[in-house]
């Protein structure tokens, strides 16, 4: 069956004015002029097709018409509320599902996600691979941390800057670690592997050395697990990512904040 198309800004309208019997009063509480109100209800009518108001010598009234409906209309839009609240409930949610590349989860996002969580124990994670293309609403994501030059057509914040450095053990042979992503050694190739964070280990192993993200290397360097050999400008780098809707959740900005800081 078709559906009809209701006329929800007149509806809201005629609400208002038949509490106050008043169109000042119910502009007042809709925040527009007295002539605005008139305007809804006189086309709320003209879609109708009936008369809603009539002014009398004490004031404005409802015709038998327009009262018939209001009991109606009022619990309509107590349900209306009650869906808006329903839809919105995943704001009030503790759980974020993030999609990440393994490498960064290993290195960087899970220690901060775990540091995060201890800020409240109602907190929970689910972090799965960063597939390409990413489908938000398949995967039900609230966040995702993408390898790139851009954010795309998503919202977002680069997570510092691109530059990536030559790790390596100190006595580690003068032969490349790449991974899918890594700027062009200028070394030859002794080991090619699935990410970053693989590549890392893969340096830490003692294969040679990896050129990967400064901010995947960092924990690593700082520790003396490995060696930096020098830094180099790239063009991609990691970005916190998310559509619109997802970006402006209050849980969402919380650990975009929390991670960015």
């Amino acid at each position: 069956m078709k559906r009809t198309l209701l006329p929800l800004n007149g509806l809201r309208v005629l609400d208002a004015a038949a509490r106050h019997l008043s169109f000042t009063r119910a502009a007042d509480e809709l925040a527009v002029t007295p002539a605005a109100v008139g305007q809804q209800i006189r086309a709320l009518e003209d879609t109708l097709g009936v008369v809603l108001f009539r002014r009398t010598a004490k004031g404005l009234e409802l015709t038998p018409e327009g009262e018939r409906g209001l009991d109606a209309l009022r619990q309509g839009f107590l349900e209306f509320e009650e869906a808006v609240r329903a839809m919105q409930a995943g704001q009030s949610s503790k759980t974020l599902t993030i999609a990440a590349p393994r490498g960064i989860t290993a290195k960087w996002l899970g220690p901060r996600l775990a540091a995060y969580g201890k800020s409240d124990p109602e907190l929970s994670f689910t972090i799965i691979p960063a597939d390409v293309p990413l489908d938000f609403t398949e995967a039900n994501l609230d966040l995702a941390v993408c390898f790139g030059a851009s954010k795309g057509s998503n919202e977002g914040v680069a997570l510092g800057d691109f530059r990536h450095v030559l790790v390596g053990l100190p006595d580690s042979p003068e032969a490349a670690i790449t991974w899918p992503g890594a700027p062009s050694p200028s070394l030859p190739v002794v080991l090619s592997v699935g990410d970053a964070g693989l590549a890392l280990d893969a340096a830490a192993a003692g294969f040679g050395r990896a050129i990967v993200p400064a901010l995947v290397a960092e924990a690593e360097i700082e520790a003396g697990r490995l060696t930096s050999f020098g830094n180099i400008e790239a063009e991609r780098g990691y970005w916190l990512i998310a559509p619109v809707p997802q970006w402006r959740q209050k849980k969402v900005k919380a650990l975009v904040a929390a991670l960015t800081a």
